[in-house]
């Protein structure tokens, strides 16, 4: 199974937040159907099943109501997934630079690999002094048992997973700057989506190059946006530490906790940036959502869909 496998266009984006489900198609760059419904309390915690066969329920009554493609693409985010950067000789040969790479996060990566799902993106090269080239790889390894039994729960309702994505990188293409390339001096940006699970995203151009969910879950209170806020620095910081990163000049707010004036005010202070409110589709536009539906829910859908058409 691949964190990062690539399916045609005809795979529905499908986002199991902590709080709702929101499912999206996308044909040709533009958004097709969309759905969204509450998630009764208790499915999911902290990113994972915790009840399988009410997931499956849920999951199940929403595709036959709104009569969606049974072919979905999964997004990721919790505490039991490992990112982490390594660098390597350039490798032409695909077996070689597997290998490669499952050699080095054996040391990289605190978990037996045999119980792990691992995959890995590359996210730049660069020429050592010597004249070698090498390339900085993005490794993530999750929980076989936590991905087993979230595409369990997915199957079971009906569904047909496509592959398994990391949220993280869904909001990168979608909040990216479309900019595939850039140059050495460019600086970095920072996305924290406030869904279910706060998730922070460091991206550089339109690669992801750092995430982590946060520990505090975001509500509209003065006292809880100050320690979401202070989570975001504390991330920024270890951020900045690792090598090579780049300075994050700015901040963008996804999902539906974005509008709320505490946690902007909060993490403009906290952190000393300029924070923002994301456009919830990005590019795509906000004209096909459900008048009635809120379209912060859909930013994560819509670009586990896009990963869907790469």
């Amino acid at each position: 199974m691949s964190l990062f496998s690539r399916q045609d266009n005809s795979v529905v984006g499908l986002d199991i937040d902590g709080e709702y489900l929101a499912a999206a198609v996308v044909d040709n760059g533009s958004i097709g159907r969309m759905a969204s419904v509450d998630l009764p309390t208790g499915l999911t915690r902290d990113g994972e099943v915790a009840d399988a066969a009410g997931l499956s329920m849920a999951l199940k009554e929403m595709f036959e109501t709104y009569k969606l493609p049974k072919r979905v693409r999964l997004g990721v985010v919790n505490q039991q997934i490992v990112v982490r950067h390594l660098e390597l000789p350039l490798i032409q040969d695909p077996a070689e630079r597997d290998a490669a790479v499952r050699f080095q996060a054996a040391d990289a990566i605190a978990m037996p690999l045999d119980e792990a799902v691992l995959d890995f993106v590359t996210v730049g090269a660069f020429e050592t002094p010597e004249g070698a080239v090498r390339e900085r790889v993005l490794v993530v390894a999750a929980r076989l048992s936590m991905i087993t039994a979230l595409v369990e729960s997915v199957k079971a309702a009906g569904l047909k997973p496509d592959g398994v994505d990391l949220t993280a990188f869904a909001l990168v293409r979608m909040l990216g700057e479309g900019v595939a390339t850039v140059d050495a001096d460019h600086p970095a940006r920072a996305i924290c989506h406030l869904g279910g699970v706060t998730n922070l995203a460091v991206a550089v151009g339109d690669n992801c190059v750092f995430t982590r969910p946060l520990q505090t879950a975001w509500e509209d209170d003065e006292a809880v946006a100050s320690s979401v806020a202070e989570e975001i620095r504390l991330s920024l910081d270890f951020y900045s530490a690792s090598p090579d990163s780049r300075s994050v000049e700015s901040l963008i707010l996804s999902g539906p906790g974005a509008e709320h004036e505490s946690i902007r005010d909060a993490v403009a202070q906290r952190t000393g940036l300029e924070v923002t409110v994301a456009e919830p589709l990005g590019s795509l536009g906000t004209h096909t959502v459900p008048s009635l539906d809120d379209p912060y829910r859909y930013t994560v859908a819509a670009g586990l869909a896009l990963g869907a058409e790469a």
